[in-house]
C-alpha cells in the first residue's frame, strides 16, 4: 500500500472515531439533560406536596381553635319577654290556693290535696330545658333538703307536654314532681298567664310566677316577675317563717 493510501485510510478511520465520540458523548448529555428535566420537573412536586400539608395543618389548627372557642363559650341567657296584661284573674296573698289535678312526668297527676297540711311551693315557669328555666329549677333541686327540712314541698308547672317534663327532669335530674298544664287552666288561676311582646310581637305566654302555699291551704307569698338568680334561697326564707 502507498503513503497516499495509507494517508486516506488512516484519515478516514480518525474521522470515523471523532465522529463516534461525538456520538458517545451526544448521547450523554442527551441522557443528562433529560435526567436534570427529570429532577426538575420532580421538585415542584414535592414543594406542592409539602405546600398542602401546611395548608391542612394550619386549616386543621384553626378548626381546633374554632371548635376550642364553641365548646368555651357560656350558656346564652333567653331574652326576656315584657308582660303587657296579665291573666284576668288576679291572685291575692290571703285568698285560698286555687285547686288543681293535673298530669305530671312520669305518669300519675298532682293535686293541691296531695299536699294536704304542708307547706307548698308552685313555680311557674315559661318552657322546659331553656336557660332560665332549666337555672331555676336546678336550684329548687339543690335546696331539696333544706325545704323538705322546713316542711315544704316543691312543684313546677309549664304548659310543655308530659314528654317533654319528662326529659327536662332526666336531662338535668330534677327532683320535684314536674306539672303539665296545657289548657293553661291552672296558669290562669294563679295568674301566671298573661300577654307578653318581644321584639315587636305579642303572644300569650307564661309569666314566671312563683306561689308559696301555707300548710292551712291559703297563700301566703307571691313572686311575679321572677328574677331566677337567688330567687329560690328567697323563696326557703320565706317558707322557714311561716
Amino acid at each position: 500500500m502507498s503513503k497516499k493510501t495509507r494517508k486516506k485510510s488512516s484519515n478516514t478511520t480518525g474521522k470515523r472515531v471523532a465522529t463516534k465520540v461525538a456520538r458517545a458523548r451526544s448521547a450523554s448529555t442527551g441522557k443528562s439533560a433529560a435526567k436534570t428535566r427529570t429532577t426538575v420537573a420532580k421538585k415542584p412536586a414535592a414543594k406542592t406536596t409539602k405546600a398542602k400539608a401546611s395548608t391542612k395543618k394550619t386549616a386543621a389548627g384553626v378548626q381546633g381553635k374554632a371548635s376550642h372557642k364553641a365548646a368555651s363559650k357560656p350558656l346564652k341567657r333567653e331574652p326576656a319577654a315584657t308582660v303587657t296584661r296579665s291573666s284576668a284573674v288576679t291572685l291575692a296573698e290571703g285568698a285560698a290556693a286555687p285547686g288543681f289535678d293535673l298530669p305530671r312526668d312520669g305518669g300519675g297527676s298532682v293535686s293541691l290535696k296531695d299536699f294536704a297540711g304542708k307547706k307548698l311551693v308552685l313555680f311557674f315557669y315559661p318552657r322546659a330545658d331553656t336557660p332560665g328555666c332549666t337555672r331555676e329549677a336546678i336550684d329548687f333541686t339543690r335546696l331539696k333538703g333544706e325545704f323538705t327540712a322546713a316542711g315544704t314541698e316543691v312543684v313546677g308547672i309549664s304548659a310543655d307536654t308530659v314528654k317533654a317534663q319528662e326529659s327536662f327532669r332526666n336531662k338535668h335530674q330534677l327532683s320535684m314532681p314536674l306539672v303539665s298544664d296545657g289548657a293553661h287552666q291552672m296558669l290562669e288561676a294563679y295568674g301566671a298567664w298573661g300577654e307578653k311582646s318581644m321584639y315587636g310581637r305579642t303572644f300569650m305566654g307564661i309569666i314566671r310566677t312563683t306561689v308559696l302555699v301555707d300548710s292551712g291551704g291559703k297563700v301566703a307569698r307571691i313572686w311575679r316577675h321572677v328574677k331566677v338568680d337567688g330567687h329560690a334561697e328567697a323563696v326557703l326564707e320565706a317558707a322557714r317563717s311561716l
